[in-house]
């Protein structure tokens, strides 16, 4: 059970992670809002996958870490996504 609510907090969490990944990635990303927050998605719960292997995952009060974790691997996800979708015109 907890992977699973882990997913859909995950998936939340997309919507503030994707956008904070597309500021920290050099560069214009031509893909949608929509691929912005299911790349943040994604990123976020593989961060947080990284982050409970090391042992950052349950610490007293915010978890700093587990966000700088999950940030650059959203960032890692949509700078994949971007590239994917090279000189592709936005769309949605």
């Amino acid at each position: 059970m907890y992977w699973v609510w882990m997913l859909i907090v995950s998936l939340i969490a997309g919507i503030i992670f994707g956008p904070l990944a597309r500021l920290v990635l050099p560069g214009k990303q031509n893909i949608s809002l929509g691929w912005t927050i299911l790349g943040g998605g994604i990123g976020a719960f593989i961060g947080g996958l990284i982050a409970y292997f090391l042992g950052v995952k349950d610490t007293p009060g915010p978890d700093w870490i587990q966000y700088l974790i999950q940030i650059v691997c959203a960032a890692v996800v949509i700078a994949i996504i971007s590239a994917r979708n090279g000189g592709k015109a936005k769309t949605a």
